[in-house]
């Protein structure tokens, strides 16, 4: 296995910290304004030393989602040995909420296909943040495009630190000292969520808002994976708040019901998704792309009917569960 490289304490950046460009080995070129950007100069079918990959790290940090466009075909091998770079891989089969299938002889790559007969959902079409219901959620995506339709299947992220920054100070004191419960359940992220294929010519059916009629039939669970995650959580590296909540799983804050939660979740849903805290990625053959799952949601848009499209994902654990920031008006910090 490829060890995972950290920055030390000294490379970590922080909100008044910016990439410096001229001192990188790559070359940075940001996307948006609220979060973004694409690495050119790096061939990651060939190893990455560990000073170029410090400098890949710090842009992931900085900008939440990076993309290397126009790479060389890869690997499941070498797809798996960069994303070992960033941590742990998650090699566990992906068995719920959905029945997720895997690429042959790999459980770690999930195969995330639509084939162009397929007008059913796309399991990623709403904002969401990955498997927060467990302990240890995932702390990074890294997505590779074997297939990609000549229209539409574009990504759109958002910048949950913006989201967290731009609610009053009264709201973050009362988020601040708040947990929600992230359930697999998806009791607001089920096929209601989630729209089927549309294009300019075709609205989607409400039966075809269905995971029985996908390739991902939701599966049965034994038991419900359930944890509490404090609202406002601390970035590990870079000390800063973020808002962490998401309509795929969180179903409460911890202590109430749903009834008295849900005006207030619906508020903080639709605040983190705001557009001007967004960036839309359109991919292209090989793109690889890498997001900070902490700090950002994902939206996989559902608007290439009749067109196929295949992105292979590995993912890696968060070292420890998430903290609660204690950078919040008001609040003592530690």
């Amino acid at each position: 296995m490829v060890a995972a490289v950290r920055p030390r304490a000294a490379d970590v950046i922080h909100r008044d910290r910016r990439v410096d460009a001229r001192n990188l080995k790559i070359e940075v070129r940001p996307l948006a304004g609220a979060l973004g950007a694409r690495i050119l100069g790096v061939d990651l079918s060939r190893p990455i030393g560990d000073s170029t990959f410090t400098d890949i790290y710090r842009a992931f940090l900085e900008y939440l989602v990076i993309f290397f466009p126009g790479q060389r075909a890869l690997s499941p091998e070498q797809h798996t040995a960069f994303a070992a770079r960033f941590g742990e891989v998650d090699r566990e089969p992906f068995t719920y909420p959905f029945k997720t299938p895997t690429v042959p002889g790999q459980t770690q790559i999930l195969l995330n296909v639509k084939e162009a007969t397929d007008r059913t959902i796309n399991v990623g079409g709403f904002w969401h943040a990955d498997v927060t219901y467990r302990e240890r959620p995932h702390k990074a995506g890294i997505i590779y495009a074997k297939d990609v339709p000549p229209f539409g299947g574009d990504t759109m992220f958002a910048n949950q630190y913006l989201a967290c920054d731009t609610l009053s100070d009264a709201m973050k004191r009362m988020l601040g000292g708040l947990k929600a419960v992230h359930s697999s359940r998806m009791v607001y992220g089920n096929e209601w969520a989630r729209y089927a294929s549309v294009s300019r010519t075709r609205a989607p059916l409400l039966e075809e808002r269905s995971f029985s009629k996908s390739m991902y039939a939701q599966a049965e669970q034994a038991s419900v994976s359930e944890f509490d995650h404090p609202v406002i959580r601390v970035h590990p590296d870079t000390g800063r708040s973020c808002l962490y909540v998401n309509r795929g799983f969180v179903e409460r804050f911890a202590g109430m019901t749903p009834e008295e939660s849900l005006p207030l979740l619906e508020f903080l849903w639709d605040h983190a998704s705001r557009p001007e805290f967004t960036c839309r990625y359109t991919w292209s053959h090989n793109d690889v792309g890498v997001w900070d799952n902490r700090c950002t949601l994902h939206y996989a848009l559902n608007d290439y009917s009749g067109e196929r499209r295949e992105m292979h994902r590995v993912s890696v654990h968060e070292p420890s569960p998430p903290a609660a920031s204690r950078a919040i008006p008001g609040r003592d910090a530690d």
